[in-house]
């Protein structure tokens, strides 16, 4: 089975793609030469992760694709970045820049909950599906390891005392949040066949 990924982010299409098995096709944007920076203007990750889902539907002839939006949400910041985790610290999406920005304000703060939140949007034949995963954690107070990509140098997860960034790809994709929403996602379009 072939699956549409609403996504120009080679990490994410990589980290999915490892996820998926032999039994399905991963294609992202480039795969079918969508070259817009797709606009992400919700003011939620569930909209945000739809937006993206819908544009591709509505101008690659109804194609089913799927997109996801993911957010970092810290109880000290007031649940920020959320929506804004990619362009945190500017429009450039810069993580070195995202990550300095979230250290520098949580500063000493002894509270350091938070969690990464996504949401799949999925769309076919028009109807949308969602699903959300999310994984509890802490920031940490340096950045940790050099693996995965985005924010995984800074979050440890729930349970752990390594950051994503110190995992293998199986160790992180058996506990993150983008896992935990892609294996919902999963069993749903399996059970669609």
């Amino acid at each position: 089975m072939e699956l549409v990924f609403a996504s120009s982010n080679q990490n994410k299409i990589k980290e999915i793609a490892s996820m998926l098995g032999e039994a399905f096709i991963l294609k992202g944007l480039k795969d079918i030469n969508c070259t817009v920076d797709i606009p992400e203007t919700s003011g939620t990750i569930e909209g945000n992760a739809i937006q993206k889902a819908m544009y591709v539907y509505n101008n690659f002839d109804g194609i089913d694709c799927f997109s996801e939006d993911t957010g970092l949400e810290i109880k000290a910041l007031n649940m920020r970045p959320g929506v804004k985790t990619a362009r945190y610290a500017g429009p450039e999406k810069d993580a070195d820049a995202n990550m300095d920005k979230v250290l520098l304000e949580l500063g000493d703060k002894k509270n350091r909950e938070a969690r990464f939140r996504t949401v799949i949007a999925y769309i076919k034949n028009g109807n949308i599906e969602t699903f959300e995963g999310i994984a509890e954690g802490t920031i940490s107070f340096e950045r940790m390891g050099n693996k995965g990509f985005g924010y995984d140098p800074v979050f440890i997860p729930k349970g752990y005392e390594t950051s994503f960034a110190q995992m293998d790809a199986e160790e992180k994709n058996k506990i993150s949040h983008r896992a935990k929403a892609f294996q919902l996602f999963l069993k749903f379009i399996k059970n669609q066949q």
